[in-house]
């Protein structure tokens, strides 16, 4: 049995999804918060399990029987995320889970100014000590979310972030199809695996790829820390969402995202999807 967290979300949909091209339906099940928000996977015959990571009583039921369970992070900031993946370490190990495979980022580190990074690194070390066979997924930042990060380049003509850090940006989808094929062919390694596109450009290079698609002028241009949370604080955010978001580019400029690994595309048998197409893509 398959049981894969977070379906609803984008990520965990897009795996199970995947998992449904080899697998009969009833060997997954799907464990969410809001088993309304699932009934496309019941349609399809796969078991939908309430289970939510702040109600650790749920958790035990949900992964009961999981040769592997994808165990994907949560995403609120607000959240207690460390506190939220030991319930569900807790439960993995109650329930005698055979693998967890945890949605983990590159960069993982206890010193990363990116909040997640750290929670992403004690995670990894609780599932060290768990005592579980663990894979964690080290992806790379996720390649959409430049729409936001890169600012309103499309009306100013301007890359304007705090610092030209390079990032190896990689497909959300590419991810997923990675994390479904390690499912599906039994063989995750042990602890963690990093899983990147095959470049890290830098915020000019992005800006300089922007510029090649809409054949219109794009420039980066640095700006201060302050300044920029100042910018977004005026534009509406509060400044502890906006120091949050800080923390990205921080992590950029300080190397914690600049790394590639050939291991997503020897598991796709293709290239991953790279900056020029994902920009392409969202300007059609």
């Amino acid at each position: 049995m398959i049981v894969v967290t977070g379906a609803t979300g984008a990520l965990g949909g897009a795996v199970v999804d995947q998992l449904c091209d080899s697998h009969s339906p009833e060997t997954i099940a799907v464990a969410v918060r809001d088993p309304k928000k699932a009934q496309r996977f019941a349609d399809r015959g796969i078991e939908v399990r309430r289970a939510d990571y702040a109600e650790p009583a749920s958790l035990p039921q949900a992964f009961e029987g999981a040769d592997q369970l994808l165990l994907v992070s949560s995403s609120d900031p607000a959240a207690d995320a460390v506190a939220l993946h030991r319930a569900a370490i807790d439960a993995a190990v109650t329930a005698g889970v055979g693998r967890v495979l945890y949605t983990s980022h590159q960069g993982a580190h206890p010193s990363s100014p990116f909040a997640p990074a750290r929670d992403h690194a004690a995670t990894e070390w609780m599932l060290q000590e768990s005592g579980l066979a663990w894979t964690a997924l080290r992806n790379g930042f996720y390649a959409h979310s430049l729409e936001w990060l890169l600012g309103s380049w499309r009306t100013s003509g301007v890359v304007e972030v705090p610092g030209n850090g390079a990032v190896s940006w990689t497909a959300r989808e590419d991810a997923a199809e990675a994390a479904a094929s390690l499912i599906v062919s039994g063989s995750a390694p042990d602890g963690p695996v990093t899983l990147t596109a095959a470049a890290a450009p830098t915020f000019a290079e992005v800006a300089g790829i922007a510029s090649d698609l809409t054949g219109a002028p794009v420039v980066w241009q640095n700006i201060h820390d302050d300044e920029w949370v100042a910018q977004r604080v005026a534009s509406g955010d509060n400044e502890g969402a906006a120091r949050f978001t800080l923390g990205i580019y921080q992590a950029a400029r300080e190397g914690f995202f600049t790394g590639v690994a050939p291991t997503l595309r020897e598991i796709l048998g293709r290239e991953p999807r790279t900056v020029r197409e994902v920009l392409a893509a969202s300007l059609r």
